[in-house]
C-alpha cells in the first residue's frame, strides 16, 4: 500500500482518488477551495465520445480572429504581454492542422470510451446517483456550410466505430416534439450520455469520505521539498504533507504548479458560463449542441436544464464578463423559438475554467525529473466526460501497472 497525495477536488482530482483508494492506497485530497464550486459543478453534464476532434483544429485561429471583436462571441482570446500566454498562442496555432485532428482521433476516442464505461459502472452502484442517461445527443446546424461539413463528421465517427447518423429537419424535429426547433437537421450522436455533474461531485465526495479518504479543503499548495529525484514532501500555509507519490489535477492552476516540479506546462484557463433552470418551464428529450452558437443545452436531473458555452482564453484573476450570456441566450432564441429566457442576475450565473492544453488533449503522465510525481489536467471542455478514464489510468501509473489504454498522445512533456 501506497500513501498518495492527490492535489486538486475536481472531477480528475476525485475520479483519482477514487481508484487510488479502490487499489488499497492510503489516499490524501488537497484542494484550495471547498470542493464545492470547481468547474466540475457548472458544465453541461456531456460523457461524450462523439468530441473526437480537438479545441486545436484548423479555422479555429480565422474565426477566433473574426469573434475578437465581439463582447458576446462563442470564442475569445483576452490579449496579454502575458509570457504563458504567448508560449500557449505559439503552440496553439501550430497544432491547430489537419494532422493534429488526425493524430488526436483514436486517443480521444479511446479515452471517452473507457471514461464512459467507467461512468457506466459507477452508475450501477446503489449510492451512486447522479442522473446518468445514455440516450445519444444531437448536434443541430442552421446552415449548408455546417449541415456539408456534418456529412464528413460522420463519416469520419463511423470510422472510428461510433455509432453516428445525419438527420433531416423532420427526423430532428420528431426526436424532440415539446418545442419548435429553427434547424436544417441535426448529427445525432447515438454514442453520447449525460448525466448532472453537481450530483456526481456530491456522491463522489461523499464515497471517498466513507472510505476514509482524507479531505483537506481550503489549502493552497505553496511549495515542493525534493530529494533524490522524487518530491517528499508538499506544502501548504497550514500543513507539510509526506507521501510516496504526488498527483496533480489541479485544473487551470497546473501550469503554476508543474513548474514547480520543473515541467513546462502550456495551459491556459478558458472560463465558460452556464445558467440552469431549477424548475424548467421548457423541454428537451436528448442533451443538444447549438452547431453555429457554440451552445450546450441539457436536460438534467428531471426538470432543470441548463444552458452553457463560451471559450474565454484569460486569466484566473480576470474579472467574469457575465454580458456573455446575453450571446448563449440569444443563440437559444435563435434555434428554440419557443424558449424566452431573460438575461438572470448575476448571482445566478455560473462561471468556470476550463484547463486549456496547446494541442487539445489531456495531458496525463508522470514526469521525467520526479518519478513519483504523476500530472493529470488539460482536459479542456472535456474534463467531466474523461474523469473516471483519467482517474483509472493515473491510479494504473501510481501503482506501476499496465495501463487500460495508450496513453503516449497524453505525454505531459511533449512540448519539451
Amino acid at each position: 500500500m501506497k500513501s498518495v497525495v492527490v492535489i486538486g477536488g475536481g472531477i480528475i482530482g476525485l475520479s483519482t482518488a477514487y481508484y487510488l483508494q479502490k487499489a488499497g492506497n492510503q489516499v490524501t485530497v488537497i484542494d484550495k477551495g471547498d470542493f464545492s464550486d470547481n468547474c466540475s459543478y457548472g458544465n453541461a453534464g456531456y460523457v461524450c465520445p462523439s468530441h473526437f476532434i480537438p479545441l486545436a483544429a484548423p479555422g479555429i485561429i480565422w474565426q477566433g480572429l473574426k469573434w475578437m471583436l465581439n463582447p458576446k462571441s462563442p470564442f475569445y482570446v483576452k490579449p496579454s504581454l502575458n509570457p504563458a500566454l504567448f508560449d500557449w498562442g505559439l503552440k496553439f496555432m501550430k497544432s491547430a492542422t489537419e494532422k493534429n485532428v488526425a493524430n488526436s482521433a483514436i486517443p480521444l476516442r479511446d479515452i471517452s470510451l473507457l471514461s464512459q464505461h467507467e461512468f457506466a459502472e459507477w452508475a450501477c452502484l446503489p449510492h451512486f446517483d447522479f442522473a446518468y442517461e445514455h440516450k445519444g445527443m444531437l448536434e443541430v446546424f442552421q446552415t449548408e456550410a455546417v449541415q456539408a461539413h456534418a456529412h464528413h463528421t460522420v463519416e469520419k465517427a463511423q470510422e472510428l466505430g461510433l455509432d453516428v447518423t445525419l438527420l433531416n429537419y423532420d427526423e430532428l424535429q420528431a426526436l424532440e416534439p415539446q418545442t419548435k426547433i429553427n434547424g436544417l437537421g441535426a448529427l445525432f450522436f447515438k454514442c453520447d450520455a449525460h448525466l448532472y455533474p453537481d450530483k456526481l461531485m456530491r456522491v463522489l465526495l461523499k464515497d471517498l469520505a466513507s472510505k476514509a479518504v482524507i479531505l483537506k479543503a481550503n489549502e493552497e499548495v505553496i511549495r515542493f521539498e525534493k530529494s533524490n529525484g522524487k518530491i517528499t514532501k508538499v506544502i501548504t500555509p497550514k500543513q507539510a504533507y509526506e507521501a510516496d507519490d504526488f498527483v496533480i489535477a489541479t485544473g487551470s492552476w497546473s501550469r503554476e504548479l508543474a513548474e514547480m516540479v520543473a515541467v513546462n506546462l502550456p495551459l491556459m484557463p478558458g472560463r465558460g458560463y452556464s445558467v440552469t433552470l431549477e424548475d424548467s418551464p421548457y423541454q428537451v428529450n436528448h442533451p443538444i449542441i447549438l452547431a453555429e452558437g457554440r451552445v450546450a443545452v441539457t436536460p438534467m436531473d428531471g426538470n432543470k436544464i441548463r444552458f452553457g458555452g463560451t471559450m474565454e482564453v484569460v486569466s484566473t484573476k480576470t474579472p467574469p464578463q457575465y454580458h456573455r450570456v446575453e450571446g448563449i441566450l440569444k443563440s437559444v432564441k435563435d434555434f428554440f423559438p419557443e424558449f424566452d429566457i431573460q438575461q438572470p442576475s448575476n448571482d445566478k450565473i455560473w462561471y468556470g475554467y476550463r484547463p486549456c492544453s496547446a494541442d487539445g488533449l489531456p495531458y496525463i503522465g508522470k514526469t521525467k525529473q520526479h518519478k513519483n510525481v504523476v500530472i493529470a489536467t488539460g482536459h479542456s471542455m472535456m474534463g467531466l466526460s474523461l474523469g473516471p478514464a483519467t482517474g483509472k489510468l493515473v491510479a494504473e501509473l501510481v501503482n506501476e501497472q499496465p495501463t487500460s489504454i495508450d496513453i503516449k498522445a497524453f505525454d505531459v512533456e511533449r512540448f519539451g
